[in-house]
């Protein structure tokens, strides 16, 4: 049974038939795909996507800085697992590997090799798509490049190079320090305000 027959039990909550075992000592690549967010198409046709483009070449390509990213990963099978934005249910999600429709290809890297079978990867699947609903998504702070870690942790194999979610870990530093500022702001506002009474 190959991942992608096995994508529904993910989706439907049943158990698959048991797999046979991998033999000893082999392991499965795991691939990352990373994908520049803008909409796929001729110059990334569908609003944004080409400021998108000329943004990850020169903060990525130029500088070696980051970029804003979407990734998927890869194991086994013909499929690349990530995680996105819904309102109900899990934000876990397959699609063929390198072939969103929603984001354009950028490069593939492999990331290293786990041992996990295929049996313990669509448990670990499974087990992140009830840990990972689509609402709970959020830009900065959980996003597909932190599904993609998790996931690499729980395979036993490297996370995302640092460049890959450098962007929304920034943002997400700046949004943590500017609302620790107005929290201390606030509580020296109230206390002068107290002082004063």
């Amino acid at each position: 049974m190959t991942l992608q027959l096995q994508r529904s039990a993910v989706v439907s909550g049943k158990e698959p038939e048991p797999e046979p075992e991998p033999e000893m000592g082999k392991e499965q690549e795991v691939v990352a795909h990373v994908y520049d967010v803008a909409c796929s198409g001729p110059d990334g046709a569908g609003g944004g996507g080409a400021t998108v483009l000329q943004i990850n070449r020169i903060f990525k390509d130029g500088i070696g800085l980051g970029g804003i990213f979407h990734t998927a990963i890869q194991v086994y099978g013909n499929e690349e697992w990530s995680f996105g934005y819904c309102e109900n249910g899990s934000g876990v999600f397959s699609c063929p590997p390198a072939k969103n429709p929603m984001y354009t290809f950028r490069e593939s890297i492999v990331l290293g090799k786990t041992s996990c079978s295929p049996r313990t990867v669509n448990q670990i699947a499974r087990e992140l798509s009830r840990e990972w609903p689509g609402a709970s998504y959020e830009l900065l702070s959980r996003n597909c490049n932190h599904f993609c870690n998790e996931f690499c942790d729980k395979l036993g194999v490297p996370k995302l190079p640092g460049w890959v979610n450098r962007v929304a870990n920034a943002g997400d530093a700046a949004l943590e320090a500017a609302e620790t500022t107005a929290e201390k702001l606030n509580s020296k506002s109230r206390m002068a305000l107290l002082i004063n009474l």
